[in-house]
């Protein structure tokens, strides 16, 4: 028997009309549907194919053992999701080994911050894997702002909150334009270090790039209520232009 596919699928950022042709496809013939979500929760991605499923699909949900209920530096944070990404690709594995294809679904593109990644880097070598590229979120963000990212010369630069402060004003300090994803809880330090780097008058934060909900909001104003843990922030580069 020949083995089933898994396909790393990418949603985009949010808005079903943003896939791609080949993804919606991939999505509407589906028979096994695997994606992340918190405990207790429905998760994003899923949320984004509501009604694009056949009837008859088999879903796997995974759910994450720890998000952020102990720190990136706690010996058990890695042990613990190391343990579940081994549990998900023995399951994905063994559906491949039965001849059966996987749709696993990704937020933005399976090969940008996500956590897809995890398993392709343990099934690569095991079962074969396509990976199905989206537009991105931080994409989705910077186009919600109105605004273009970069002109003629400049650099962009990603960051990601969890870095130290120091090492996140420094790289601030050292660009033309920024995006910082995975703020979440990091949202007052990546504020100061915004603020140190001459930044954060120019930083925009988007909430929901590209769904229903979406809200983006100048940093330096009201933005009360808005959930920094589905946010991107944008500095727009102010380079060479004609």
């Amino acid at each position: 028997m020949s083995k089933g596919t898994i396909y790393g699928l990418g949603l985009g950022p949010g808005n079903p009309d943003l896939m791609s042709v080949r993804s919606d496809r991939l999505l509407r013939n589906a028979r096994h549907v695997a994606f992340f979500r918190k405990a207790g929760k429905s998760g994003q991605a899923r949320g984004i194919v509501n009604g694009m499923l056949p009837e008859s699909v088999i879903e796997f949900p995974m759910e994450y053992p720890v998000t952020t209920e102990i720190p990136l530096t706690d010996p058990r944070y890695n042990e613990m999701l190391a343990s579940f990404y081994e549990d998900c690709t023995a399951h994905l594995k063994e559906l491949s080994d039965q001849g059966e294809d996987v749709v696993v679904l990704c937020e933005g593109d399976p090969f940008f911050y996500g956590s897809f990644m995890h398993l392709y880097s343990r099934l690569r070598d095991q079962a074969p894997v396509e990976v199905v590229p989206a537009i991105t979120g931080m994409s989705g963000a910077w186009t919600a702002t109105g605004d273009p990212i970069t002109w003629g010369d400049d650099v962009l630069t990603v960051l990601v909150g969890t870095l130290p402060e120091e090492e996140l004003t420094r790289r601030m300090s050292d660009t033309d334009a920024l995006v910082v994803m995975k703020i979440g809880r990091n949202i007052d330090k990546v504020t100061r270090a915004l603020k140190a780097s001459g930044l954060y008058d120019r930083a925009w934060i988007v909430e929901f790039a590209q769904m229903p909900n979406q809200r983006v909001c100048k940093l330096s104003e009201n933005c009360d209520g808005l959930t920094p843990y589905f946010s991107i922030i944008i500095v727009h580069g102010q380079g060479r232009r004609p």
